[in-house]
């Protein structure tokens, strides 16, 4: 009996225990969940404290490591297209680890699988997915997933990417959850970083523009203002390259007036197609291109590696309709950001404030120039009515006082007077005609009969030779040595055709002031020793008659090189 009681007395402690233990469970549960709400909470509070896009990135890549206790985690920025990745941020590895594991991915494998469906995706093993067909050399092992995607305004921007969990655990559905919550809260933080990343550069591409109206209207030098627009769109847009190119007076052709950023000193001078180059397409377009990789961009169909080494960039228009004045090209490394919309669309607000600068500024000048040959009318019926009538009265007088002089020696010193004051009348209609003459300055327009020359040749070359040309060839080179320089070119180029089966065919003319020289070079056959050198013997008489020289090498790659060169007349 005794023994009964005892286990009617332990039974009811048993449950107790067990009612206790479940108890402390929950509140344990209950802890935890409040600890990683609070948790969720502080994250949403500090991805959304960050204005600058790519510390927004960083803050959200960062925070869901440490909700979801990751050891590895990363974000995928989209690229437009929505088919691949464009922009890749990891955490947990050392700089060491990544330069070791090679290129970012681009979205294949499972991170495809979460471009493909941008659903959340929780897994306890990688490598036992369809989709995934391992890693790369030097990758640390991974093995449970969970990956959610962030979406902008309802348009997928990217993917959190979360691996091994802490301790060997699995994600579970808690972990999928607070990273959904979270990829809400950074789509938020995102648009938000954008919003004021495009506010700020609209703020910027105003500022220049306002520099760039200032300066045209104070008079400073077009070149000048060129060298602005090219400086300031690249500065705001983050592009290595920028190129501004005006038309030839043909417009079938533009010139790369000037160049900055990486390699610009191969691009000043080119002479480019408007059918073949993206530069062209925009001028023709009269709207802004975008590419994703200029150098294999089908439309550089005239010098396809003529970019080589860039990748993303926008050519714009400066102006609208008949009045464009020329074309902005910005280009970013082959690895940088695609330009987006947004982004295309500031560049020709700024370009088109710049044409219409450079407007008022040309109507300015017209205006200046109307009232200086208004002025040259004025003088000139001052001259013709005043002067010279007043010169040609003395004259007669002097005429007439000659005939009654009765000293040979004094009469023959009037009649030399006469004769100076009929000179000095010569002198003043000859000036009055300078001054009434509407000078038009069209010049001999060396660097548009460089082009045509050039254009002239492509169809018994067989291609069109690539053209460069550099510093102030219309004004600094005589119109004696251009019309030498144009002879030259002509019969180089139709040496080529006929004798170096050459594909390929290149001219560069340039002037520093001090002397001009020709470069024609190309990639065909050479010069043979026993050839017949007629022509290179005229080309040389004509470089001596003006105190230069012809010099000819043949590169060990092949082909051959013409230096034509001539000293420039002192200014």
């Amino acid at each position: 009996m005794a023994s009964a009681g005892k286990d009617r007395v332990r039974l009811p402690q048993l449950r107790l225990d067990e009612l206790l233990d479940e108890l402390q469970a929950r509140l344990d549960a209950a802890r935890g969940t409040r600890d990683r709400v609070h948790s969720l909470l502080e994250a949403v509070l500090s991805v959304g404290r960050e204005l600058d896009l790519e510390q927004v990135l960083r803050r959200v890549t960062e925070t869901a490591v440490a909700l979801v206790d990751a050891e590895y985690g990363a974000l995928g920025v989209l690229g437009p297209d929505g088919r691949k990745l464009v922009q890749f941020l990891p955490v947990g590895m050392t700089e060491e680890q990544i330069a070791a594991i090679g290129p970012y991915p681009s979205g294949h494998g499972i991170l495809g699988e979460l471009i493909r469906h941008p659903e959340p995706l929780r897994l306890s093993k990688i490598s036992q997915h369809p989709s995934s067909y391992g890693f790369p050399a030097h990758h640390p092992p991974m093995h449970t997933f969970v990956g959610v995607p962030i979406r902008v305004r309802d348009q997928v921007f990217g993917n959190l990417y979360l691996t091994e969990k802490r301790g060997g655990a699995e994600f579970d559905a808690e972990d999928e959850s607070l990273l959904s919550t979270l990829a809400v809260a950074a789509g938020v933080a995102i648009d938000n970083a954008r919003l004021y990343e495009e506010a700020r550069r609209r703020e910027q591409w105003q500022r220049a523009g306002g520099v760039i109206t200032a300066s045209l209207l104070s008079g400073r030098p077009q070149s000048e203002v060129i060298g602005l627009i090219a400086e300031s769109a690249k500065e705001i847009a983050d592009a290595e390259l920028a190129v501004v190119t005006l038309p030839m007076p043909d417009t079938s052709t533009l010139v790369v007036e000037l160049a900055l950023g990486e390699g610009a000193e191969t691009y000043r001078g080119l002479v480019l197609p408007v059918e073949g180059s993206l530069i062209g397409a925009a001028f023709s377009a009269t709207a802004p291109l975008t590419s994703a990789d200029v150098s294999h961009d089908a439309r550089e169909s005239a010098n396809p590696e003529r970019f080589a080494g860039l990748g993303p960039a926008v050519a714009v228009p400066i102006g609208a309709g008949t009045g464009v004045r020329g074309v902005v090209l910005l280009a970013r490394a082959s690895d940088g950001a695609g330009f987006t919309a947004v982004e295309a669309e500031q560049l020709r607000g700024f370009a088109g404030q710049a044409a219409v600068a450079m407007e008022l500024a040309d109507r300015r000048h017209d205006a200046e120039q109307i009232a200086t040959l208004e002025d040259h009318d004025r003088i000139a019926r001052d001259l013709h009515d005043l002067a010279i009538q007043r010169l040609f009265a003395t004259g007669m007088t002097l005429q007439s006082a000659a005939r009654i002089i009765e000293r040979p020696d004094a009469s023959e010193r009037v009649l030399r007077a006469v004769g100076d004051l009929d000179e000095t009348i010569k002198i003043i209609r000859s000036t009055i005609f300078g001054l009434r003459l509407h000078e038009r300055n069209e010049g001999h327009g060396l660097r548009t009969r460089v082009v045509q020359t050039a254009g002239e040749a492509t169809a018994a070359l067989g291609f069109a030779p690539g053209l460069r040309m550099e510093g102030l060839l219309d004004t600094q080179v005589p119109r004696e040595i251009a019309d030498h320089v144009v002879a030259v070119l002509s019969e180089a180029l139709t040496n080529i055709a006929r004798h170096a089966h050459a594909q390929r065919a290149d001219v560069v003319l340039r002037t520093g002031g001090k002397d001009v020289v020709l470069t024609v070079s190309d990639d065909g056959v050479g010069i043979p020793s026993d050839g017949r050198r007629s022509g290179l013997s005229n080309l040389s008489e004509r470089a001596e008659q003006l105190g230069g020289a012809l010099e000819l090498s043949c590169p060990l790659t092949g082909g051959s090189t013409l230096t034509w060169h001539v000293p420039l007349p002192a200014q």
